[in-house]
């Protein structure tokens, strides 16, 4: 399982990070493991890790259609206070503006 391995080995990933994520990516059909890998960098070291992040986190976007996942995701990255910022940050951040806009549709 790559998000064992790569919490296992946090400290000794980074040169084959890109090929984990990539892996995780094929691999993850429903999201979960891209979501919690995405949370687990974050809260690692978002800014060391914003590459992988913002790979898995579209990622997630594209794999968790019921929506399972990215509440949690959405909570963890963009902070428990996101729907109070969450016009700012609809413009400022083109991944939380998709995940706020599945969350939340207009019109439903």
């Amino acid at each position: 399982m790559t998000y064992e391995y790569i919490a296992n080995n946090i400290s000794a990933v980074d040169d084959i990070m890109p090929d984990l994520v990539e892996n995780m990516i094929e691999v993850d059909r429903t999201g979960q493991f891209v979501v919690s890998t995405a949370r687990y960098l974050h809260a690692i070291d978002a800014q060391k890790y914003a590459t992988s992040i913002d790979l898995l986190v579209k990622a997630a976007i594209e794999k968790d259609r019921e929506h399972v996942y990215l509440p949690t995701l959405i909570a963890a990255i963009w902070g428990p206070d996101y729907q109070s910022r969450a016009e700012q940050l609809s413009r400022s951040d083109d991944n939380f503006r998709r995940i706020y806009k599945r969350l939340y549709p207009v019109g439903i």
